[in-house]
């Protein structure tokens, strides 16, 4: 029958290898359970290699000597894990830079494209109206503050879907990792993703596949996912399902 070795409770404490291992099990454990308790995503590429990287240090450890004072040895453990994660980093960066060379997209140049798209999709009513739910309704099928009888110019009406359309987009962006809006999101991506976002809600799609998907590096599938918002009570429409093409079309400019 396996039995304990003699020092457990020193090897618990001190060895380099059992806290490597650990630490290399943490990473690929916790990510997953950070999405499942909070929705947010996060660059399965760094966690994989600093998990790898955790475990072969653990690996290493065994050869190394053993019996150090426990400072030296906590010190040593400390330096590793820097090492692992810098090393992470690095490995995992031309990963996320791969794809297309992109540039973060500015909040104006998302807009100067998002804007016109969505007013477009959105259609455009000057006076106010109750929606098919009651609630009384305005312009691009805004409900801020809106009254019986308020009526907006033309230009009332854009300046506040400028407003509205920002502010779904900053929602949406605190649901993608930093290698995402760094190099996955030119403000073609960052329009359709926000189109949808308006048109559905912020929530539905930044815990949807097609935002896991463009955390994970995997753009077309991202775009493609986008599709999948095309029905009400469980049926496809057909208005829907053409927006949810022209958003992916939008999504796939500059993907090879």
């Amino acid at each position: 029958m396996p039995r304990l070795v003699t020092d457990w409770r020193r090897v618990v404490l001190l060895s380099l290898s059992f806290w490597m291992m650990v630490a290399g099990l943490a990473v690929l454990v916790l990510p997953e359970l950070w999405f499942r308790w909070t929705g947010r995503d996060y660059d399965p590429n760094v966690a994989w290699w600093l998990g790898a990287l955790l475990l072969v240090a653990g690996l290493c450890g065994r050869l190394l000597e053993q019996g150090l004072s426990p400072w030296k040895e906590w010190l040593r453990i400390a330096a590793v894990v820097l090492i692992a994660v810098a090393l992470a980093l690095l490995l995992a960066w031309p990963s996320a830079a791969a794809p297309g060379n992109a540039s973060p997209a500015t909040e104006a140049e998302t807009l100067d494209i998002a804007v016109p798209f969505i007013a477009g999709e959105e259609g455009k009513r000057n006076r106010a109206y109750r929606d098919a739910v009651g609630i009384w309704t305005i312009c691009y099928g805004s409900i801020r503050g809106v009254v019986a009888n308020m009526v907006k110019t033309d230009q009332e009406c854009t300046d506040l879907l400028k407003v509205e359309v920002a502010e779904h987009r900053a929602g949406l962006h605190r649901y993608f990792v930093p290698s995402t809006i760094l190099v996955r999101l030119p403000p073609t991506r960052d329009a359709a993703y926000t189109s949808t976002a308006f048109n559905v809600g912020v929530a539905g799609i930044g815990k949807s596949t097609a935002t896991r998907r463009l955390n994970a590096g995997d753009i077309a599938g991202g775009c493609l996912a986008l599709t999948w918002f095309d029905k009400a009570g469980k049926r496809v429409l057909r208005g829907l399902f053409e927006r949810r093409k022209r958003e992916k079309a939008l999504c796939m400019i500059g993907v090879r």
